[in-house]
């Protein structure tokens, strides 16, 4: 019983609905033709006072600007980054890398190892190789090759102390020759990065392209800086064994000269 109740109730709302519509629509149609028109003829006049201010006052400022930027991409491409010429430039860079690329990593693969006999070989490829591995077994192998500072028995303090000092900063060198030819592969690796991305950059990733090079640069000058460090401590303990062996030199004259007078006197 409830149910037919609430649906009499939906079809009688319905039909309220339905008569609405149809008043508006009536209502409409019975208004004075007139002022439909005046309606309509006003909506046309602000359409077309829309339309003429796009396409004037609006459109103008966008061509403008269009044009603006028309000038502005052609001097980009035309005076800051000519194609022609950048294509150049590449195909440059191409075809020397494709010249010289092969005859760079011989070069670079070149073994230029002379030593022939075992303990020697053993040295010359550890201070050879560019591994930073190879460095802690870079003393014992010096140590084969140069053998042990004397017992004290068999050597003066002096002579002792000279050659620890000089075992010590030889090793050192050698110690810092592998870490240098280390950097060296490094350098030559970011180079040929760099040479690659200079034949594949885009307009205007030069200057990024010149600051990574110019730090790799500043780097390999670091590098430099801590090898000529090392030749200079080289040279400067060359410079102090030699004083060493003149200051060993006049110890031991003066004590000839004491002793030819010890002689003399018990003559």
């Amino acid at each position: 019983m409830k149910a037919k109740l609430s649906k009499i109730f939906i079809r009688i709302k319905t039909l309220k609905h339905k008569r609405l519509i149809l008043v508006a629509i009536v209502s409409v149609c019975l208004l004075p033709v007139p002022a439909r028109a005046s309606g309509i003829s006003d909506i046309i006049s602000l359409l077309q006072t829309i339309t003429s201010t796009l396409q004037n006052a609006i459109g103008g400022v966008l061509s403008e600007i269009q044009s603006v930027r028309a000038s502005i991409n052609n001097f980009r491409q035309q005076v800051i980054w000519p194609l022609t010429e950048i294509n150049q430039v590449k195909a440059f860079v191409s075809s020397t890398r494709a010249q010289y690329s092969n005859l760079m990593s011989q070069i670079v693969a070149i073994k230029n190892n002379s030593a022939t006999l075992v303990n020697p070989s053993q040295l010359e490829s550890a201070f050879r190789s560019g591994q930073p591995g190879s460095v802690a077994q870079l003393q014992p192998v010096y140590t084969n090759v140069y053998t042990v500072v004397p017992p004290p028995a068999d050597a003066q303090p002096i002579q002792r102390n000279l050659m620890d000092i000089d075992d010590a900063l030889a090793a050192s060198s050698l110690k810092t020759t592998v870490l240098s030819d280390q950097t060296t592969q490094r350098m030559l690796a970011l180079a040929d990065a760099i040479d690659q991305q200079s034949a594949m950059a885009a307009p205007g990733s030069g200057p990024m392209l010149a600051a990574q090079a110019q730090v790799a640069s500043l780097e390999a000058q670091a590098y430099q800086t801590k090898v000529l460090a090392a030749e200079l401590r080289q040279e400067a303990t060359r410079l102090a064994h030699t004083n060493a062996m003149l200051k060993q030199s006049s110890q031991a004259m003066h004590t000839l000269q004491n002793q030819f007078q010890q002689v003399l006197s018990h003559q």
